[in-house]
């Protein structure tokens, strides 16, 4: 089974586990377990079949997304889990969507990826005009900075949808709920919020700029051992 019908599989049927418990099937208490063990294995099931780089992003993920995850949902309140703390598949799950969108963003082109979310705008206005969800303004201000400045266009401009479709099926099943009032701001926000990509979008630039250093760092370090090399056998 190839990585995107795996990643979009384990998404679907992974939320709708954890949020029904299979419509009461399995105590609501212990509905998580199942999707925790899944996608925990399959997290290190990949993580031990692939590369060093890989592995370095998936890790990078990780450190990214847990301490994210837990300040958005327990300290700024923007939303809150059904059963209020994290679920443990949520970090490894980041990495499920960063890659799948990465695979998807390949297809698209750099210099159409300011053009796909500006197609957001009219959603965007309307929720500034109602007032429902007038946070869309400032996150697509920000979905653009990243697109314009950050290394990978075309994966923030793909997560901009990607996360849309995976929120919005989460949020329909009760797996967690956004905050329509957003705290600390005046702003308001859909359940969810339409460009809620951008918190995505923010880790993934967080992860590409993380490994491009460390590829940056290791290719020095190689430059310097291979010189070194060549000095002892002068």
């Amino acid at each position: 089974m190839n990585r995107t019908l795996l990643y979009s599989l384990s998404i679907i049927i992974g939320l709708f586990v954890s949020s029904t418990g299979i419509f009461g099937l399995i105590p609501d208490h212990l509905a998580e377990w199942p999707v925790n063990i899944w996608c925990i294995g399959l997290f290190c099931f990949i993580f031990a079949k692939t590369n060093k780089k890989e592995r370095i992003e998936m890790l990078t993920v990780l450190a990214f997304a847990t301490p994210m995850e837990l300040f958005f949902s327990e300290v700024w309140l923007i939303y809150e889990y059904q059963r209020d703390l994290m679920p443990l598949y949520v970090p490894v799950g980041h990495w499920f969507l960063f890659d799948l969108g990465r695979i998807w963003s390949e297809k698209l082109s750099d210099k159409h990826s300011f053009s796909l979310v500006l197609l957001l705008t009219p959603l965007v206005l309307y929720g500034l005009v109602t007032g429902t969800d007038t946070s869309a303004v400032l996150l697509l201000v920000f979905c653009l900075i990243f697109i314009k400045f950050g290394p990978m266009p075309s994966l923030y401009a793909t997560m901009v949808y990607f996360a849309l479709i995976m929120e919005i099926w989460g949020t329909y099943l009760g797996a967690w709920e956004w905050a329509r009032e957003v705290p600390w701001t005046p702003f308001t926000a859909w359940n969810p919020p339409l460009l809620v990509g951008a918190f995505y979008c923010l880790g993934d630039l967080l992860v590409n700029l993380a490994v491009e250093r460390f590829d940056t760092s290791n290719e020095k370090l190689e430059s310097i051992e291979n010189l070194q090399g060549l000095n002892n056998t002068v």
